[in-house]
């Protein structure tokens, strides 16, 4: 079954053709991912099948009654709204059922319009729906259900934006990078509902392991046309290097070919007949065949790299904390020569921190790091680069000089420096702040290979880069010569580029792990997924149970929930509200207590008394209005 087609559409910005006249259509169940160099235009086409922008030439056709939802790099999300409020504020047709079958149990006598109520509840499966949100947005560490959009960070809104799409079950779903800002329990964890869920799925993403483990099929887009995969990102890889080799093949017998014929041109026959007008008539195109060329340059720099003495970086009972948080503690480390260590570890367990520790920008709290006299380093941050307004590609290397030295005394201009970057001549020359996420990523990564560093410290590089780029930089971090540290959530990279792993656990818990990421998921994935499983199952089961328990009329009743009479249950909306006000007295009660503990400071004025009294009546009034509201909603409760 064909759920949407994408026929002829082509797309230009000025000069610059992204594509012209491309073809394809999404089947039911397919799970494609969406392939091509950054910069060639796969954010436009995202958003012209999203319907967000309107593609130059051609149309999108979509099937009538689907449901289409579209995950964007930057969500847009209602900044006013919490995080619980935001999931409720989508256009979820779950909602809307729910909405229904509280409507049909006001008028039970209506038997028609109650049982067409309830088939879509059962259809929509819809009874546990707020277990279903709470456990995805548990997983994507949003559980401060009611934290405000607005305080959120940029890599949290766009998982509550994950989450929403997730609650709305699609019928397809459009992905722009879905696994950014997830840590890799959390992408594991979407990779396995990505590959058993019933849903269609078309995404961009640069992880090639959830290339691999989600996908069916793969579109690349190279050059301005498209190629179709029917497999894995395995199966393209191999059917790829097929395809470029017959091309080769192919082009070889056209630059034959165009000798003959061009002999044959110059020696102008003057019989003008339909045969040799016909091949007068082909010559051009046989031309343009033999001139392709395929534009597979690779990132190229030769490092003048410093050589490294016998002492690198050591690390002696190096501590750092932020309050109560302990990140180090007595950490000891000393590198050697050559060492590739990739760092892993959930949010928030000190991984920055580390790194900035190791470059001096952050001092230790306890203990030293000694950094040896040879050693440079280069330092790939998160933050990327500064974009300055009216700042061209090529000013940004000229900031470095105009010629970059290379090894043995050689010299290489700004301009052929960019070019072994990916970056062409008219690429050169446009505004920093008018190139794509990826291109921007690449820029950055060439100001810092040009400084020459023999220490090389990459915080998640791979994020925004387009698989290409991605191969490309991993064959020239294979080939560098000094130490090596990264910070990646690409298990794909990490397993190919580094040989061993700190393992940073939290609660100031570093692990050294002799292996790359697949060794070590192999080690401990066993146990912990055993238990993961365990974990899920009983709070699926506790989450179920307080469901039932808050609409069953009475516990020693043995008919099913379905069965009742529902005149005295609370509906939907109540039942949330009366979860909510138990939270929010709780949390009245610890502010209460804290409250009381001023009063005992004998310094307080008799102005700061008055003052702090009349907060805490505040808080016992709040209190009690929302007292009498919960005991109002659970005496209906027992009606």
């Amino acid at each position: 079954m064909n759920y949407l087609s994408v026929e002829n559409v082509s797309k230009s910005f000025g000069e610059r053709h992204l594509f012209k006249d491309i073809a394809f259509g999404i089947n039911k169940d397919q799970k494609i991912g969406f392939v091509a160099k950054n910069g060639t235009g796969k954010t436009s086409l995202l958003n012209i099948i999203a319907g967000l922008e309107s593609p130059d030439d051609g149309q999108v056709v979509s099937r009538k009654g689907i449901t289409i939802s579209f995950l964007p790099q930057e969500p847009d999300l209602d900044p006013s709204l919490t995080i619980e409020e935001t999931i409720f504020a989508g256009d979820n047709p779950i909602l809307k059922t729910i909405a229904n079958y509280e409507k049909a149990l006001l008028h039970m006598e209506e038997a028609d319009a109650y049982q067409k109520a309830f088939d879509a509840m059962e259809a929509a499966q819809a009874w546990d729906f707020e277990t279903q949100y709470k456990q995805i947005l548990f997983k994507l560490k949003l559980d401060d259900l009611g934290r405000k959009v607005e305080l959120l960070s940029g890599g949290q809104k766009k998982r509550l934006a994950l989450a929403q799409m997730m609650l709305t079950k699609p019928d397809l779903a459009i992905l722009d990078e879905p696994t950014n800002h997830l840590d890799l329990e959390m992408i594991e964890w979407l990779e396995d509902y990505f590959r058993t869920e019933n849903i269609t799925l078309f995404m961009v993403t640069h992880d090639r392991y959830f290339l691999e483990n989600v996908c069916n099929e793969i579109v690349e887009l190279e050059n301005g046309k498209l190629y179709s995969y029917k497999g894995n990102y395995a199966y393209y890889l191999e059917n790829k290097d097929a395809r470029v080799a017959a091309w080769e093949a192919e082009t070889g017998k056209a630059k034959q070919l165009y000798k003959k014929e061009l002999e044959w041109m110059r020696r102008q026959p003057k019989a003008r007949t339909t045969k040799s007008k016909s091949r007068i008539d082909d010559f051009a195109e046989i031309k343009s065949r033999a001139h392709e060329r395929r534009n597979d340059h690779t990132v190229q720099l030769e490092i003048n790299m410093e050589r490294m003495g016998s002492k690198i970086l050591e690390f002696h009972n190096v501590g750092k904390s932020y309050g109560d948080l302990t990140l180090l503690n007595k950490f000891e480390y000393v590198f050697k020569t050559g060492e590739r260590v990739g760092i892993i570890g959930k949010n928030g367990t000190g991984k920055t921190t580390f790194l900035n520790i190791m470059t001096g920008a952050l001092p230790p709290d306890t203990g030293k790091v000694i950094v040896g006299d040879t050693v440079k380093f280069g330092y790939y941050t998160q933050k990327g680069i500064a974009i300055k307004e009216g700042q061209k590609v090529i000013d940004v290397i000229k900031e470095f000089g105009d010629h970059i030295p290379l090894k043995k005394g050689r010299t290489i201009s700004a301009g052929q420096l960019l070019e072994r970057f990916l970056f062409d001549r008219k690429k050169q020359y446009d505004f920093v702040e008018r190139l794509s996420g990826g291109e921007r990523k690449r820029l950055y990564l060439c100001t810092v290979f040009i400084q020459n560093p023999n220490f090389l410290i990459l915080d998640e590089p791979t994020n925004d880069l387009d698989v290409v780029t991605l191969n490309v930089l991993e064959q020239f971090l294979l080939d560098f010569p000094g130490c090596l540290v990264v910070v990646s959530h690409d298990r794909y990279f990490m397993d190919k580029i580094v040989d061993h792993l700190f393992v940073f656990k939290g609660d100031a818990v570093v692990e050294n792990f002799p292996g790359n990421y697949s060794d070590f998921r192999a080690y401990e994935g066993g146990i912990s997924n055993a238990f993961a499983k365990a974990e899920k199952e009983q709070a699926q089961l506790e989450n179920k149970q307080k469901f039932e328990a808050s609409i069953t009329q009475t516990a020693s009743d043995n008919k099913s929930w379905k069965e009742k009479q529902h005149k005295g249950a609370l509906s939907f909306n109540e039942q949330k509200e009366h979860a909510k006000l138990e939270r929010e007295i709780a949390k009245l009660e610890r502010q209460k207590e804290e409250k009381q503990k001023v009063f005992l400071n004998p310094d307080l004025s008799q102005d700061e008394i008055t003052e702090e009294s009349i907060k805490l009546q505040k808080i016992i009034d709040d209190i009690e209005a929302k007292e009498e509201r919960w005991f109002e909603l659970s005496s209906k409760m027992e009606e």
